[in-house]
């Protein structure tokens, strides 16, 4: 009995150790390494009563930023971000109506109009009709509108609050849109977009100045124009986190400025991007995917200041997907170092973080659908 005690026993020792196909066994993946130089404080702001009346709308997508994207930022800032000061939270599941991974076309459009699409859809339902989103209903309302991004504006998540196309990558036909879009404050990157050089001819900058805008294609320009704003920074993208210093902090404050004294009692509605997350995400390049993820928490907090004095604001934050398939496997929280393993270099179906701040913000719990959490938001732009 005793024997045959010790055999099962051995048997399920086996069992348990060679649970795994022996090649995964023998290959651990490979991390990279990163630790961030220094850290940076976070704002600590008191947070008006949820039931003041709600006049401006600040949403901000950390494009690509899942929650173990978070993780990693707050390890590298050892144990602090400005998201910390966001007390609801929820879940957004983020399929498409064509896929259940979705790309920044699909989850951009379900956020800015409160619809889901079919992924490469711009601003358009699956059968290319228009959709019209949150700035849309913010316009007809009198209220004053903004779009910062730190990618180019023919880009989807940009070109989703303004734009209406089948093909995310009909660059010219996209940027058109902006000179009908009638945004008040738009900047971020992409001006060989909007340039003489595109295939129809058009020079939409020209156009857009016809219309009134004023253009900037640097930090003391936009600092100085009046609204309307059409600031091209960057003949593409902006420079990495690395190397553009506080140009998408300064391009958010320009906007707050702007839009809530034009804005006055009506209030405004914004959309702000730290789009940049997303494309190092997808290089697997997890050191400057990390300075864009903290830059945009920077933003976050100089946003969360400018509201916290204002009363009136609602902030919201979430991402259009996670990107990377990202897990973090090591580091140390007191050196604020990270070891990370990538599973991919595309996007993954994982549901996503929304936090919120401010009147309204305790709507902003519980798992929706994301086009579930545009309508919501949507519906505090009144």
């Amino acid at each position: 009995m005793r024997n045959t005690a010790i055999v099962i026993l051995a048997a399920m020792l086996l069992a348990t150790t060679s649970c795994k196909p022996k090649q995964a066994q023998d290959q651990e993946p490979e991390l990279q390494y990163y630790t961030t130089e220094g850290t940076y404080d976070i704002v600590n702001v008191q947070m008006p009563p949820v039931t003041n009346e709600v006049r401006n709308v600040i949403f901000l997508i950390g494009d690509g930023m899942g929650l173990e994207q978070v993780s990693c930022a707050w390890t590298l800032n050892r144990g602090k971000l400005n998201l910390d000061n966001m007390p609801y939270i929820g879940l957004s599941r983020t399929y498409s109506t064509s896929n259940l991974i979705t790309d920044s076309a699909a989850g951009g459009t379900a956020l800015a109009v409160g619809e889901k699409t079919a992924n490469s859809h711009v601003g358009c339902t699956p059968s290319a009709q228009p959709l019209y989103s949150m700035l849309d209903k913010a316009q007809k309302l009198g209220k004053k509108t903004g779009v910062v991004t730190v990618c180019h504006l023919a880009d989807a998540t940009p070109a989703d609050f303004c734009c209406h196309d089948e093909d995310r990558y009909h660059y010219d036909e996209i940027i058109a849109d902006y000179a009908e879009c009638g945004v008040d404050y738009i900047a971020g990157g992409g001006r060989d977009y909007f340039g003489p050089s595109r295939k129809d001819g058009r020079d939409i900058v020209a156009e857009m100045k016809a219309q009134g805008y004023n253009y900037a294609t640097t930090e003391e320009e936009l600092a100085a124009a009046p609204l309307p704003v059409l600031g091209l920074l960057a003949d593409d993208n902006l420079p990495v986190a690395a190397e553009r210093g506080d140009m998408f902090r300064h391009m958010t404050s320009r906007a707050l400025d702007l839009l809530s004294e034009a804005g006055g009692e009506k209030g405004f509605a914004m959309m702000i991007e730290g789009s940049c997350i997303d494309d190092w995400l997808h290089a697997n390049d997890i050191a400057k995917a990390m300075e864009e993820l903290l830059d945009f928490d920077r933003t976050l907090g100089d946003v969360l200041q400018w509201a916290a004095a204002d009363g009136h604001t609602l902030v919201v934050v979430t991402a259009d997907h996670a990107t990377g398939a990202l897990t973090l496997q090591d580091g140390d929280l007191t050196e604020g170092r990270i070891g990370v393993a990538f599973g991919n270099d595309s996007h993954n179906g994982i549901a996503v973080p929304v936090y919120a701040w401010g009147p309204g913000s305790d709507a902003f719990t519980g798992i929706r659908e994301n086009a579930q959490w545009g309508e919501l938001i949507a519906s505090f732009v009144k």
